[in-house]
């Protein structure tokens, strides 16, 4: 028996679940022995925990051991079976290059030694490497149906973090982070933005299921995982449903969807200081007023200039036109007709996923006109007026889609326009932007008549209500 003085031993398990790295230790403990018992010096221990041979990801201490072989730091391998080392041919065939390049002919299993230098113990390696390839491929075959199988039964999938929300279980409602769930459902709901959930879920101490702090992509996976409505999701799609009660109605689930996922939110702005932002119009050119501070006081102003375009000739102060405007908005909550818009006849659901799937087709439209452009089918002249029609439509669909879809903004306060009142400065400003976008859909502001005029003028302000 050859005696090494620099050997590698190789360790590597592929599910670790408890994350105590016991099959690598019983791999460790058994390689040690066999080093031992032919009087070998291991050089170097080589672990990779968790890690699977079969799905072609990197394996750090595998390519590190490899490289040593190929530098000729070690003489000779120690591993539990050979399956550790490679489940797929292409690995063992490259391993097999490597050692035979440096002159490594000992591979150790504890199932027997494998001598690459020999055209018998190659061909044993390649048929052990070849059946454990197969092997894992049934293997992940089974694991497949086996997860359909439970998800089709409605039954939870165990394994890996429980869900927020849940306990152990994945059915039992967590009896202190249930309650959160649906608070976030109808802050969400009611026109917070995930900035201001966010930084809510912070401030009251609440954690997520790794006691990591929220942030708003957590938050947005979590009121529209459909798991919270008591559905079942395998593979990213709903196939019916769960076992466990839900904790928020699937009513307010899919509104939550179609609010929080709409292509058209954006969730890169920064946090807005201006309440009427983007629903200002000029009066005089009908350019969308922004946000033009003079001496450290807010005001909305028609800009000029290439980015803006504006006619530079209309402005006003913002404190006093949010004041005037927002108790208009509070005003108009108490009258029966904004009652009758915004309760409407409970088809509300039913219209908006009507509209979405509208807006979906014309957008797709559109970009199949655009195809057509450019490769020729269409002129320019039938481009053009295909795509006006399209647009008309899409601009419509998507008016109506926004009054039906954020009616949840100020549902809960229709009649109750004193209460709201007295809460108004304590709420989040995203809420009160929501509300008042749900009831005003734009206004136009006319240029002052007496210039340099204190006070604000209500003639100038003419509201467009979403009627």
């Amino acid at each position: 028996m050859t005696k090494r003085t620099a050997v590698a031993v190789y360790a590597r398990i592929s599910q670790d679940r408890s994350g105590e790295e016991l099959g690598v230790r019983r791999q460790l403990a058994d390689c040690r022995a066999e080093a031992a018992r032919r009087g070998w010096t291991v050089a170097e221990e080589y672990i990779d925990d968790d890690s699977s041979a079969y799905s072609g990801k990197v394996r750090p201490s595998y390519d590190r051991m490899l490289a040593d072989l190929a530098e000729g730091r070690r003489d000779a391998v120690v591993v539990w079976h050979m399956d550790r080392l490679h489940r797929r041919p292409i690995e063992f065939e490259r391993f097999v290059e490597v050692c035979t390049r440096a002159g490594v002919q000992d591979v150790v299993t504890l199932s027997g030694d494998v001598d690459l230098a020999k055209g018998d113990g190659l061909l044993v390696a390649r048929v052990v490497a070849a059946f454990a390839a197969s092997e894992s491929d049934a293997k992940r075959r089974r694991g497949r149906r086996k997860a359909l199988e439970i998800a089709e039964s409605g039954r939870p999938m165990m394994g890996g973090p429980r869900p927020f929300g849940f306990l152990d279980d994945r059915v039992t409602h967590h009896p202190a982070e249930a309650p959160v769930v649906r608070e976030l459902a109808a802050r969400a709901l009611a026109g917070e933005t995930l900035i201001s959930l966010s930084t809510w879920l912070q401030d009251s101490g609440v954690r997520t299921v790794g006691g990591n702090e929220w942030r708003t992509t957590t938050v947005r996976q979590l009121l529209t995982n459909p798991r919270a409505w008591g559905m079942r999701v395998h593979q990213g799609q709903v196939i019916g449903k769960a076992t466990w009660e839900p904790i928020i109605t699937p009513e307010d689930g899919e509104r939550l969807r179609r609010l929080l996922l709409d292509p058209a939110r954006r969730t890169n702005r920064s946090a807005r200081r201006y309440l009427l932002t983007g629903m200002l119009r000029c009066g005089k050119c009908g350019s969308p007023l922004r946000s033009a501070p003079k001496d450290g006081k807010r005001r909305y102003g028609c800009a000029m200039g290439p980015d803006h375009r504006g006619c530079g000739g209309v402005f006003i102060y913002a404190e006093m036109l949010e004041r005037f405007v927002t108790e208009a908005v509070l005003y108009r909550l108490d009258s029966p007709v904004m009652d009758e818009v915004l309760t409407g006849d409970g088809d509300n659901d039913e219209r908006a996923r009507a509209l979405g799937e509208a807006i979906k087709a014309d957008t797709d439209q559109l970009d199949d006109l655009a195809t057509m452009w450019a490769d020729g089918e269409v002129s320019k002249a039938e481009w053009l007026k295909a795509r006006g029609r399209i647009e008309s439509r899409l601009e419509a669909s998507r008016a109506e889609f926004y009054r039906v879809t954020h009616r949840d903004a100020v549902a809960p306060y229709l009649g109750r326009g004193d209460e709201l009142r007295a809460q108004w400065d304590g709420l989040a400003f995203s809420r009160q932007v929501a509300i008042v976008k749900a009831v005003l859909a734009q206004a136009t502001i006319l240029p002052a008549a007496v210039p340099g005029r204190h006070g604000l003028d209500p003639e100038r302000v003419e509201p467009e209500w979403r009627l």
